[in-house]
């Protein structure tokens, strides 16, 4: 027995008889517990410790080899890892999760309860979140070595409650009661300088004074799927560096002796502070600056004990930024070669520009962050003067004999010359990375055509497209069974590590036993999800409705709204003929606002009150309902998808980068109703125009509209439907007691706010293909047929399949298997 963490561990076996053993002596020896004693949690924590001691010797033996082999690494900097429960992701890469639940059930319990009991680690806020823990777990089951690097938050991303229809967020407290994944790493800490001022030393700038703040590693062990490699998941929580001061603290200083120590901790405190006010950029700027800085000494610790000079850093070194989060680690790699490592400013360059590659996420503004000169120099002084620097070597680098050469050194400055100047971190991620890459194959031609064509017209080989992918082992072997068996029933069992194998599926499309038997495993999925949802939240769905999903961030560009003035033009053509031919429907929406995104939050309201209205109208005849899902995340991700038979990828065309939401629920078996934006587009092509429900302006109409001038009030004034809609949303017949104010910002977005995502522009055209999914769902054995197709077509959708193309195209990297 050797001691973790605090925690024992013993000797593996895999049997359901030795895991059985293992889980009691971790209930015993690590938790003081005995079975008569033991709470659900207690259980889930012995098993979580029992699966993790599997881990631990193969996360051993990859970390010698990786070691011993003196291999190039792949470091992954992202501000977010949404990894939800562990548990059964780790059973089944290890092979043993039939075993385990053969062993829980041997002892009395109830393996799902057990398994709930784990908190969801929500690191993320979204999609970006989950694709880099989808892009983790391909890579140790394609045995690359990789290291990924985040922050340690010790709330999450919130938990959402729906009070009388509002978003109200609370903390998500996920380690209150300990992490039995973690191992803490107390001797690899850094200290990292914040503030401070510049003095010159012999014509050399030196930083001095200001805050110095301790970053821990929390590691997280990551293994593949049938795979030997376990990969690791570093984590960064802030403390502080000063001693407490318990001399201030006996004379009555309280808050003098705490106030260093609330400071250090806050950085790593919350997922994503609301940046609205001053002091919430500035925090969110620190955490950006501590998780790189803390992250790139650690693989300079790591590279040094492998290696004598920095010669070979960029052949055994590659850094990628997931989206432009992480963009100081330029400026920061530079400091540290720099002043910590004495290498000159040409050598230094040479270095950090041959081991960054930036993948950009999004078109929208917000994302592409700027910060203020003056909050920028009183953070960080030093990295100030290095952007300077950067910025004029890049804008010297201009040829004299480009065309509009003013025009674009103006646009692919890192300084934004308002007022106050700004600094540009996606152009400094640009300027530093040998590698820029979209996320679909739309989404990487117009960072070429239109957000990066000045970049592109310097350099049009260091831009690629790697469209986005998802784990097929969590998102259709762990979140459905019912169709896993009856795929590997079909096909053999290889198609988890060899997603594109479904393609066999296709020989069963027009088979009528396999339809029936499909058929069967979609009604089963809706019928537990009803049950799931009545139980939890009293919500009254028929299984045998048509369910329509949209689960997703919500977002204007998003377009949840789009979705509603359709629900509410339905439900007003069933006021006028309750006869009305149509199957009956059940819209399921879910999703979580950003705190300080006040319209947003207007949409869940509006949802909100329009379902309770429709539920409670028996004049609409249970035809359709219409429920908001509280605190959307994987788990509930995990039962909502296999039981969607529509998916609603409704984006403004040239909007959304890729999506991976749209992968999950077609793979799943629904049909997407979609616009062309993202990897919509992707999909059409594997699955065929006839098996998918496109609508819409296309991005290119859509530019020319936003040229030519759109006006969403006209459109109001002149379409007699949609201004009946819009009024009657505004009316205050949805918000009884309440003001009739209540939804007017919504309404007001889409008149006189300009409808910036042409919600009414697409309105009809979203209306027209939803009355023919209506059509085409009522012929069950076509749907079914369709169903099966999208299945056996979403094979090239794995994130296996983007990890082998960043290695291969982008990162060039190579498996390392342990000895």
């Amino acid at each position: 027995m050797t001691s973790r963490s605090g925690y024992w561990r013993f000797t593996t076996d895999t049997t359901p008889e030795g895991i059985r053993e293992a889980i009691l002596t971790h209930l015993r020896l690590s938790l003081a517990r005995s079975p008569d004693t033991a709470t659900p949690f207690d259980w889930w924590v012995s098993t979580a410790m029992m699966c993790q001691d599997h881990i631990v010797d193969q996360f051993l033996a990859t970390y010698r080899a990786q070691k011993a082999d003196k291999v190039k690494r792949l470091y992954f900097f992202s501000l977010e890892y949404f990894l939800g429960r562990l548990l059964p992701q780790n059973l089944i890469n290890l092979g043993i999760l039939e075993q385990t639940k053969k062993a829980l059930t041997g002892l009395g319990l109830d393996v799902d309860q057990i398994f709930e009991e784990e908190p969801q680690i929500g690191l993320g806020n979204g999609g970006l979140g989950r694709l880099a823990a989808c892009f983790l777990d391909s890579l140790s089951t394609l045995r690359y070595p990789a290291f990924g690097y985040g922050l340690h938050y010790e709330f999450g991303l919130f938990h959402q409650d729906i009070i009388n229809g509002y978003q109200v967020e609370r903390p998500d407290d996920w380690t209150r009661f300990g992490v039995p994944w973690e191992i803490i790493r107390p001797r690899f800490s850094q200290v990292i300088r914040l503030y401070g001022s510049i003095e010159w030393d012999k014509q050399k700038p030196v930083w001095v004074g200001g805050k110095e703040i301790l970053g821990v590693p929390y590691d997280y062990l990551i293994p593949g799927y049938r795979s030997p490699v376990v990969n690791v998941l570093r984590l960064w929580r802030s403390k502080s560096t000063v001693e407490f001061d318990l001399e201030a603290f006996n004379r009555g200083g309280y808050f003098e002796a705490v106030a260093e120590k609330s400071f250090c901790e806050s950085i790593s405190k919350v997922l994503y502070p609301n940046d609205k006010t001053e002091i919430g950029r500035e925090l969110r700027l620190i955490q950006q600056y501590f998780f790189v800085s803390c992250s790139l000494h650690d693989i300079v610790r790591r590279f040094l004990n492998e290696h004598t000079d920095f010669d070979d850093f960029p052949s055994k070194v590659v850094i990628h930024l997931n989206d432009t989060h992480p963009a100081i680690a330029i400026a920061e790699l530079m400091r540290i070669f720099l002043d910590e490592h004495n290498l000159p400013w040409s050598k230094s360059w040479e270095l950090v520009s041959q081991c960054f590659a930036y993948t950009n996420h999004t078109l929208m503004p917000e994302a592409l962050e700027k910060w203020s000169v003056p909050l920028f120099e009183r953070v960080l002084p030093r990295h100030l003067q290095i952007i300077y620097e950067i910025n004029k070597q890049l804008l010297d680098s201009v040829p004299t004999t480009i065309p509009q050469r003013d025009e674009l050194i103006r646009q692919i400055s890192l300084i934004e010359e308002t007022q106050p100047k700004l600094v540009r971190m996606a152009n400094l991620a640009i300027c530093g990375s040998y590698s820029i890459n979209g996320v679909s194959a739309l989404h990487s031609e117009l960072l070429k055509k239109e957000l990066f064509h000045p970049f592109y017209i310097l350099n049009p080989k260091k831009f690629h497209n790697v469209t986005n992918g998802i784990t097929p082992r969590l998102w259709l072997l762990a979140s459905n069974p019912r169709l896993s068996n009856l795929i590997t029933e079909a096909i053999g069992e290889d198609w988890p590590t060899d997603l594109e194998k479904l393609e066999g599926l296709k020989s069963f499309v027009a088979d009528p036993a396999f339809q029936e038997k499909y058929e069967l495993v979609k009604q089963s999925n809706k019928a537990e999800l009803s049950s799931l949802l009545k139980q939890r939240y009293n919500f009254v769905i028929d299984p045998d409705a048509l369910f329509d999903v949209q689960v997703k961030r919500i977002h204007e560009y998003k377009r949840q709204h789009l979705n509603l003035l359709h629900i509410l033009s339905l439900y007003r053509r069933l006021l006028d003929n309750p006869n009305l031919d149509i199957h009956p429907r059940v819209f399921l929406l879910a999703g979580k606002a950003a705190p300080g995104y006040d319209l947003a939050k207007c949409i869940i309201k509006a949802i909100n009150a329009v379902g309770n209205k429709i539920n409670n109208d028996p004049r609409v005849n249970k035809k359709i309902r219409l429920y908001f899902v509280p605190n959307y995340g994987i788990w509930l991700a995990s039962k909502i998808i296999p039981a969607a038979d529509v998916s609603e990828q409704i984006s403004t065309a040239g909007k959304e980068a890729s999506g991976t939401g749209n992968m999950k629920l077609a793979l799943n078996g629904a049909l997407t109703v979609g616009t062309m934006d993202g990897a919509n587009i992707e999909i059409l092509e594997a699955v065929g125009e006839q098996n998918i429900f496109i609508f819409g302006l296309k991005a290119e109409e859509i530019r020319q509209l936003s040229a030519t001038g759109y006006c969403s009030r006209k459109i109001y004034e002149t379409d007699p439907e949609i201004k009946y809609l819009l009024d009657w949303l505004g009316s205050g017949e949805f918000t009884p007691g309440e003001s009739p104010a209540v939804l007017q910002p919504l309404v007001h977005s889409l008149i006189d706010g300009g409808d910036p995502f042409f919600v009414l522009a697409d309105f009809h055209a979203y209306k027209e293909i939803q009355s023919k999914v209506d059509q085409q769902y009522k012929d069950r054995k076509m749907w079914i047929s369709k169903a099966i197709l999208n299945t056996a077509s979403l094979g090239w959708f794995s994130s296996d399949r983007s990890i082998q193309q960043y290695a291969s195209m982008i990162w060039h990297l190579a498996p390392c298997l342990p000895k």
